[in-house]
């Protein structure tokens, strides 16, 4: 089969690879009929996510049709169209048991978090979904049955997008008449915004530095825009402009942010994995007793963290990787009685032979590229 493998720091190839093969009795094999280039998917292809072999398969939202199944499946059938859900989880430990399926105890032999899709050994060494075909363990607990009245572009982010923004925004407790400040208008970003709406925000602000992702919040959405290139301290703008700062701040940015240029050289000299620009900015944006979730994807440690900046104004700080599994089904339920759409970020649709220029157009910001879906 053809697949979008990692061959280095920003050297992805589409190559033939081996056809995954029911490995356990509850695997099945799903033969891929859309899958999508992912904001996290950047941070493999920079080199920013440690122990990825070369030849590792990417991609960790993924749906298609059911081809093969171990001889203990009963959740779903040969030809169902499911999507698979990017935490990989085994259903019975104490943390899936809780309603914490990213964190399970069982799927990840390489590491205390649980495991997910395409992410690198450290995340379980499980291949992505940017192929073929994909082998899905645990399918009596993630795959979940598409209506095919829905089509794949309709379902497809159920696999992350539309779970990991939601969650964010219940994270932050955002309710009626809350103002909410969400860092970064990628997918997560964009889709976070429209949560917040959904969940009686009065006022939204959406920050970034890419004019065409920014214009799409306040033509779509109807929210305030900010530059942060216009500005000399833009928490501190949002901070006066808010009279005192938001009652939530949205980090969905995480590794993405922009780096300061003792950043780069900490970078560079394995000081700390990232920029910290998008957490200082929601310091100053976030009032007092106002709540942080970082839902941004980041490294291991960060020096200077600006803590102090958090304990003196009482914050609550909340972060993590989503529990995919539990907002499928309500979020599948908004988007069939169609109150919710989540088709408006989608900028492009390519081939799996496109795959790498898909992931050059998303990562230098060009062509108004906002989402990537893959067909293979």
């Amino acid at each position: 089969m053809k697949a979008i493998v990692y061959e280095g720091m920003k050297n992805l190839k589409v190559e033939d690879v081996a056809d995954p093969k029911i490995e356990k009795t509850d695997d099945i094999i799903v033969k891929v009929t859309s899958t999508a280039i992912c904001g996290s998917d950047l941070h493999l292809f920079h080199g920013l996510v440690p122990n990825m072999p070369k030849g590792f398969i990417l991609g960790h939202e993924t749906m298609g049709i059911v081809e093969e199944i171990g001889s203990e499946v009963t959740k779903v059938k040969k030809g169902d169209r499911v999507i698979v859900p990017f935490p990989i989880a085994c259903g019975h430990c104490w943390y899936c048991q809780h309603d914490l399926w990213s964190q399970c105890d069982n799927s990840n032999a390489h590491g205390e978090a649980g495991a997910i899709f395409g992410y690198s050994d450290t995340y379980g060494g499980y291949d992505g979904g940017q192929a073929e075909y994909l082998r899905v363990p645990y399918a009596n607990v993630g795959p979940t049955v598409i209506p095919e009245d829905l089509a794949d572009e309709q379902a497809l982010f159920l696999t992350d997008v539309l779970p990991t923004s939601y969650w964010g925004v219940e994270n932050g407790g955002v309710k009626s008449g809350d103002t909410v400040v969400v860092l970064g208008c990628g997918p997560i970003g964009l889709n976070a915004i429209k949560w917040s709406i959904f969940q009686g925000a009065n006022r939204v602000i959406a920050v970034d530095n890419v004019d065409y992702r920014l214009e799409h919040a306040r033509k779509y959405y109807g929210v305030e825009v900010i530059n942060f290139e216009e500005h000399d301290d833009t928490g501190e703008y949002i901070h006066e402009i808010t009279s005192g700062g938001a009652d939530v701040v949205l980090d969905c940015v995480g590794l993405d942010g922009k780096m300061t240029t003792f950043e780069k050289i900490e970078t560079i000299l394995k000081l700390q994995g990232g920029s910290k620009s998008a957490i200082e900015m929601a310091t100053q944006a976030v009032r007092k007793g106002g709540t942080v979730v970082l839902i941004g994807v980041y490294g291991t440690r960060y020096n200077m963290f600006p803590l102090g900046d958090f304990f003196s104004k009482n914050i609550t700080l909340k972060m993590g990787q989503c529990p995919v599994h539990s907002y499928v089904d309500p979020i599948l339920k908004l988007i069939r009685e169609k109150k919710f759409d989540p088709t408006d970020i989608i900028t492009h649709k390519l081939s799996l032979d496109q795959g790498v220029h898909g992931y050059e157009i998303f990562d230098k910001k060009e062509d108004n590229c906002i989402k990537v879906i893959l067909k293979p």
